[in-house]
């Protein structure tokens, strides 16, 4: 029996990052004063290290799916509907990547993220906590 490789980390990133209309720093806060929902995806230890965006919406990478789900009952409030703008956002911009297609795949077609993730913003000159 042979095993067939998968598709490399890089194809799939590629392939999640050609359905989002990615956003820089600048579009993101844009898009929040608009109303979107700005969610901040990274580990507790990182947010810590790095600091935080002040009015991000916190919800680890691992229950993302189950919090913005409008059919699961572990949705938070905000998440009732599937034209939410939800704009994610890793430390620098991978991982939120795979997220927001994630949430695409839901039906969350407005989902997307910050290009560059929290580094990016931060270096932007946008308002940031200080790390811990």
């Amino acid at each position: 029996m042979t095993v067939q490789p998968g598709k490399s980390i890089d194809t799939i990133l590629d392939e999640a990052r050609a359905r989002l209309r990615r956003l820089d720093p600048d579009q993101a806060r844009l898009a929040v004063a608009e109303g979107a929902v700005l969610v901040d995806i990274r580990p507790a230890a990182q947010r810590a290290a790095e600091g935080e965006i002040p009015g991000a919406l916190i919800v680890e990478r691992n229950v993302l799916e189950w919090r913005f789900d409008p059919r699961s009952g572990a949705r938070l409030a905000v998440a009732d509907r599937f034209d939410l703008p939800v704009v994610v956002f890793c430390s620098e911009g991978y991982t939120s990547s795979l997220a927001a297609a994630a949430l695409q795949d839901l039906g969350l077609h407005l989902a997307t993220d910050l290009v560059g993730g929290f580094q990016a913003w931060k270096a932007a000159g946008h308002p940031v906590t200080a790390a811990a």
